[in-house]
């Protein structure tokens, strides 16, 4: 499958030419940021760990550690994600969102949702390598009720594969008789099926609960459910629709109305730029009759927008 991702590797790549690149632009005074930004955002992550291996063989330097010492601000934070491998950076994203002052429950919510299975294998493994400790165990720790439950149910990574034809309409029942039709609603009959079906057949069993009730799985979730459970139950339904259109409207509530959510912002497009980010780019034109470009345009300033527009990676006007 053709990468959806803006930004991919660059062609004639050369570490060392790079590597002797960055050096040169942060030995001068006050650092070359151009320099920086315009090289590593062009660079596919893979590159760029290459571009770390030789520079240290080279200068025997930390390339992230001198990139810290040369720029600051969100700059900084973003430039320093693009550095990290797409596993690592999820991995310490839920760290710090557990580990953090409060939990952070957005982070919890967007990466448990949106990765594939296997992703989010590979994610408890590295995590258990990494900081020697069950990702389950720390993410129960700091949370409860129905969202702990279903956050454990996503992190067992195991959802039904394909569509139960036999289990469409009793799904959807199930789901109407725990929400609509009840005073108070069972949550953990939509934990369950949410939680353990595929893509595929949730699709399937959204159509037949519209046909039932004539209410969307958004709504009634919305109507019946809040708080963090709420959130997450929604990014799963949303997730299961359509990945991109999630982080599409993600990225718009990031920038939308006082103040931008900056980790947001560059969390999105740091994991999503060699995935789908032109796809990002199409449902965000298509949901929001605007551009992403634009958008971050209107909202970000100096070498961050700078670089976040690289990765954006064209206009949609």
């Amino acid at each position: 499958m053709a990468s959806r991702g803006t930004v991919k590797p660059i062609a004639n790549f050369n570490a060392k030419a790079d590597a002797e690149a960055l050096k040169e632009a942060m030995d001068k005074f006050g650092a070359d940021k151009t320099v920086i930004l315009q090289l590593l955002t062009a660079r596919s992550n893979a590159q760029r760990q290459e571009i770390q291996t030789v520079y240290k063989t080279l200068f025997g330097k930390d390339l992230v550690n001198d990139l810290k010492g040369e720029l600051s601000g969100k700059f900084e934070t973003l430039i320093v994600a693009l550095m990290s491998t797409p596993l690592a950076y999820d991995v310490t994203l839920l760290r710090k969102a557990i580990k953090g002052a409060g939990t952070d429950e957005k982070v919890l919510v967007e990466i448990l949702a949106s990765r594939t299975t296997q992703q989010v294998k590979d994610i408890v493994s590295a995590y258990r390598e990494e900081y020697n400790d069950s990702l389950e165990e720390d993410i129960t720790g700091d949370t409860s009720g129905h969202f702990k439950r279903l956050l454990v149910i996503l992190l067992q990574a195991n959802r039904e594969v394909g569509i139960q034809t036999d289990k469409i309409e009793s799904d959807a029942k199930v789901l109407f008789k725990a929400g609509e039709q009840k005073f108070g609603t069972d949550e953990q009959a939509f934990v369950t099926i949410l939680g353990n079906r595929s893509a595929e057949h949730l699709r399937k069993v959204f159509d037949a609960y519209m046909k039932m009730t004539g209410y969307e799985m958004e709504e009634s979730i919305k109507r019946e459910t809040s708080g963090a459970l709420r959130d997450l139950l929604l990014a799963v339904v949303k997730c299961a629709r359509n990945v991109p259109a999630y982080f599409a409207e993600t990225l718009y509530y990031s920038m939308k109305g006082l103040g931008t959510d900056d980790n947001t912002l560059i969390r999105v497009m740091v994991s999503r730029c060699e995935v789908d980010l032109l796809d990002i780019r199409k449902e965000y034109r298509r949901l929001f009759a605007g551009s992403l470009h634009s958008m971050i345009k209107g909202d970000t300033s100096g070498n961050y927008e700078k670089a976040l527009l690289l990765l954006c990676g064209g206009d949609d006007a």
